[in-house]
């Protein structure tokens, strides 16, 4: 039995689906952010020293960091094809796209989100105004263009591919999935057609919708 330590509104979302689609027992522990903060809880650093989701405990391992968790899982379950053979031709695209989504695409969409915070926080007039003037700056001279680059990178991939590696889910689309989500919710997918296509392609997954509503139903009676 799998235990996953799970923040709402965090990417662990992306590990109950791994859970669901390799066909893992599994326990959903629901931790909350703090209103003011909106950092985890405390009680997160008694499973580990940092404190932070998502979170694994199996067979007295303690495992953190999406990357290691979901290398994990699918090494328990090797029939589930989310992690070829090392001697495989796509072994080394799943790993690249694995990387890919926390070493490169999630840091600049997480720092332009903080900053978008940082600006909707900043008042009177004249502070606004000096921060809309540093938040312009910054995002013009580095993270805007690593985003729009990231995503069209990933947009001219997807016209040529199903899924990020072969005909059917792997480790890629579990790691690249809660990004995606993030800014198709946002409504900032809207110009790209085959990233909107793909989200939609996933959500109509029964092992994504199944996974949805336990996680749902487990934040829900938290």
């Amino acid at each position: 039995m799998f235990q996953l330590h799970h923040l709402n509104r965090s990417r662990s979302q992306r590990i109950v689906w791994l859970l669901e689609s390799v066909g893992a027992e599994y326990d959903i522990r629901v931790y909350k952010r703090d209103a003011k903060t909106n950092l985890a809880p405390p009680e997160l650093k008694q499973i580990h020293p940092l404190g932070r989701a998502p979170v694994i405990t199996h067979e007295g391992n303690v495992i953190a960091e999406s990357g290691a968790i979901c290398d994990y899982i699918a090494r328990q379950f090797p029939d589930s094809n989310m992690l070829p053979a090392a001697d495989s031709d796509s072994f080394n695209d799943v790993q690249f796209w694995s990387h890919f989504a926390e070493g490169s695409f999630m840091p600049p969409l997480v720092t332009s989100m903080v900053l978008e915070k940082a600006r909707a926080k900043a008042k009177p007039f004249f502070v606004r105004y000096i921060a809309d003037k540093v938040i312009d700056g910054v995002m013009d001279a580095y993270f805007k263009k690593n985003i729009e680059g990231n995503l069209m990178f990933v947009e001219a991939h997807l016209g040529n591919s199903k899924w990020f590696v072969g005909d059917s889910p792997t480790l890629a689309d579990i790691q690249m999935s809660f990004g995606l989500e993030a800014l198709f919710d946002a409504g900032k997918l809207k110009p790209f057609k085959h990233m909107t296509a793909y989200v939609q392609q996933l959500r109509n997954l029964d092992s994504h919708r199944t996974a949805m509503t336990k996680m749902k139903h487990a934040e829900d009676n938290s």
